[in-house]
């Protein structure tokens, strides 16, 4: 069976709690393009008469250098950041005592900002952060939304090195990245990988699941986890979360998307928690175990396993045991389809959603609401 090893602490999610939009905290999203050169050689073969018609190979494009990855450290390496912190916990005799864990972040503006994982910081009674120049600072926790593994500290300081955001969506399966942060403790320290797969989902148990993320062969280790992850013009394009260890799994490490990161960040910046639409609902993919148990007419679809009372979907007049199987102009084929479709949506939007009430094919519009902060 695989082990999924979280760096630090598991975070918690359900089904029903679902990623908020907003905007980006920073504006500097680059992509870099190089010049290619067309490369196209005539060739004859030598033991065939070809009357006068040259033999043409196909055009090819001459691809670029890739940039030295020791240039690529050494621009974000003096923003990458050692967070320590300290937790309250309790020994084998059961007596208070307060342990000490370590992670990473990254600084995204001069006077302060650091982003880092949630789980990094879970807890903590005391935040400190070590810079790249040996700099010690006492951090506060700014925000934290356990819900995607973001948190934001402060620490009070100016003119610090920043790293510069990029759009993780120009990524591509194969490019290569970069995993740098303070990898078993052991100080700042950098790996180099490439993009092994997009738009990944990583479940560590039943209600526990990150959406959007980015796998990658870069290694990642404890410690590493907060740090950035970047591709080969020094932008950040992930937040490393998480491997898989495993007797026979190799290379199987994540990274939270910038896509996703970067309105959680402004949101927890900006207000200290981060919002997320929510339905209202706790599902189960359609199988044939609920097929059967619930003689369902249907054989795909999102199966609501219950309905919170005074939420959104209460209100649209969805129910118990029915089956959404659409949500806009989207299929619902399993619980992950509506989540992420949720996932893109705002608080307040109006959707429209297909569902079966017994063996009847029925439509609703709900408002989604904000999701509870102690839900």
């Amino acid at each position: 069976m695989r082990k999924i090893t979280i760096l630090f602490v598991s975070i918690v999610l359900t089904a029903s709690l679902v990623l908020g939009s907003g905007c980006a905290i920073v504006d500097r999203i680059t992509s870099s393009t190089s010049n290619q050169t067309d490369v196209v050689e005539t060739l004859i073969p030598p033991e065939e008469e070809t009357s006068g018609t040259d033999v043409t190979i196909p055009v090819c494009e001459l691809q670029p250098a890739l940039p030295c990855i020791a240039d690529v450290v050494a621009e974000v390496k003096p923003a990458v950041v050692v967070i320590n912190t300290e937790v309250a916990g309790y020994d084998f005799f059961n007596r208070p005592v307060t342990q000490e864990a370590t992670g990473s972040g990254f600084i995204i503006t001069d006077d302060g900002y650091i982003v880092t994982n949630n789980h990094v910081i879970e807890g903590s009674q005391s935040i400190t952060v070590i810079l790249d120049d040996g700099r010690n600072f006492s951090a506060d926790l700014v925000g934290a939304d356990p819900l995607t593994d973001i948190a934001v500290t402060k620490i009070d300081a100016e003119d610090l090195p920043t790293a510069r955001i990029g759009d993780s969506s120009l990524a591509r399966v194969g490019d290569w990245v970069v995993a740098i942060g303070n990898s078993l403790g052991e100080g700042i320290s950098a790996t180099n990988g490439i993009v092994s797969v997009k738009n990944a989902t990583l479940s560590f148990s039943e209600t526990e699941t990150l959406y959007n993320l980015i796998r990658t062969n870069a290694e990642i280790n404890q410690g590493n986890s907060g740090g950035p992850l970047v591709n080969m013009s020094g932008d950040v394009i992930g937040i490393t979360n998480a491997k898989v260890a495993s007797i026979g799994v190799e290379g199987m490490n994540y990274a939270i998307s910038m896509e996703t990161a970067k309105p959680i960040i402004e949101q927890l910046i900006n207000q200290g928690y981060a919002s997320h639409p929510w339905l209202g609902v706790s599902l189960y993919t359609v199988d044939e175990y609920v097929i059967d148990r619930f003689f369902l007419t249907v054989d795909k679809g999102a199966f609501l396993v219950s309905i919170e009372p005074d939420s959104p979907a209460s209100e649209s007049g969805l129910q118990q045991y029915d089956v959404i199987v659409g949500f806009d102009d989207k299929q619902i084929d399993t619980v992950d389809d509506l989540v992420q479709e949720i996932n893109k949506s705002r608080v307040g939007q109006e959707v429209e959603i297909t569902y079966w009430h017994g063996n009847r094919q029925l439509t609703t519009t709900v408002i989604l609401g904000e999701r509870p902060l102690d839900n």
